[in-house]
Formats: C-alpha cells, structure tokens, sequence
C-alpha cells in the first residue's frame, strides 16, 4: 500500500509538471478573455431581443388605440342613425381594446425595466471586460518579459559552460605546446653537445671538410710559390 502510495505521487509529480510546462497562461487569459466577450455578446443580443418584443407590444397597443379611435366614430354614427344597439356594441368593443390596451402597457413597463436591467449589466460588464483586457495584456507582456529574460539566462549559462570548455581546451593545447617547446630545446641541446649525432647533417659535413683541405693545400701551393719569388 505504501509503495503504490508513493508510486502515485511521483506520478502526479511528472505529470504536474509536464501540465507546468505545457501551460502558457498567456493562452489561458486569452481563453478567458474569449469567454467574456461571449457573455458580453450574449447579454447584448438578449438586450436586443427585449427590445424588439418591446417595439412589438408598443405596435400591438398603437393598433387597438387605432381601433378605439374607430370604434368611437362608429359608435357616434350609430347615435345619429338612431342604433343605440349598434353603438354599445362599438363601445363594448372599444372597452375590450382599452383593457387590451393597460395589458400591454404593463407588460411594456416590465420589459422596459427588464431593458434597463439588462443594459446596466451590459455596461458593468464592459467595465471588467475592459478591465480584464488591459490587466490581460499587462500580465502577457510581463510573463513575455520574464521568458525573454530566462531564455537570455539559459543561453549565458550555455555559453559560459562552452566557453569554459574552450578555456580548459586552450589551457590543455598551452600546456602541449610548452611541453613540446621544452623538448624541443632539450634536444636541441643534446645535438650541440654531441650527445645525439645528428645524421641529417652528415653529408654537408664531409663536404665541408673537403672544401677545408682544398682550401689548406691551395693556401700551401701559394705559400710556396710566394717564397720562391721572394727568395729570386
């Protein structure tokens, strides 16, 4: 039980920062931003849909206040023509369209506050939506700034490992070089002092010896010949 215990939270371990990493919470405000401009368009077209019913009911009581209108001349022209009846049925009518009519205006009065309601609600939210955009691109440009600032200190840890490779490098070729600076002078000290014979050298060395004796028995042949002139 212990060891799946702790198998399972190393899991949630990784995983969770697996999530750290895959996460960009400048995708996350951007989402959440998406959202509200949704609500804000939703209470918009409810607002335009409480209006359009409002214009509805004003057209519907704009037409019985018409019809009122008419059914009072018609009951005048009934009195003149002596039709009482005709003309409480006309009025008859004509208080059916006025109740229709204070109906309408109720529910006109309520969908008119509903508007208001609604329309206070729209502009609160567009306060925050505002708002939430503005801290939205501040909180971006800032995570921006602090990746921008830890990929710049990768990239300098990078480079000053690089470059002390390259010093140890440097420093390991120097060593090479002195060491064999420092043999090189060691030889070339051994092959002044006769130590190492050099053979390279061995042909240009008879060939000067030679050229020394011509050199002596022409001096020797002069010598000579000038002591028999001077002797005469």
């Amino acid at each position: 039980m212990g060891l799946m215990s702790r198998m399972t939270t190393i899991f949630k371990a990784r995983m969770n920062k697996i999530l750290d990493r895959l996460e960009d919470p400048r995708v996350t405000l951007d989402y959440s931003y998406e959202k509200q401009l949704e609500l804000l368009q939703k209470v918009r077209r409810s607002l335009a849909d409480v209006l359009a019913a409002k214009k509805r009911l004003e057209l519907q009581q704009a037409r019985a206040k018409q019809e009122m209108i008419k059914l009072e001349d018609q009951a005048k022209e009934a009195l003149r023509l002596n039709r009482e009846d005709l003309a409480l049925a006309a009025l008859e009518r004509k208080q059916s369209y006025a109740a229709q009519i204070s109906a309408l205006e109720s529910q006109i009065q309520q969908l008119d506050q509903e508007y208001q309601k609604l329309q206070a609600t729209e502009q609160r939210l567009q306060q925050k939506v505002d708002a939430f955009r503005s801290q939205k691109e501040l909180v971006k440009a800032q995570y921006s700034a602090a990746e921008a600032q830890v990929k710049i200190g990768e990239a300098v840890s990078g480079l000053s490992e690089e470059l002390a490779d390259v010093g140890l490098a440097l420093e390991r070729a120097q060593e090479k070089t002195e060491s064999l600076r420092a043999r090189a002078a060691a030889i070339e000290q051994m092959i002044d002092a006769g130590a190492l014979p050099d053979y390279t050298a061995g042909t240009d060395r008879i060939q000067q010896e030679l050229t020394k004796e011509r050199v002596k028995s022409a001096a020797a042949q002069d010598l000579e010949r000038l002591k028999r002139e001077v002797s005469g």
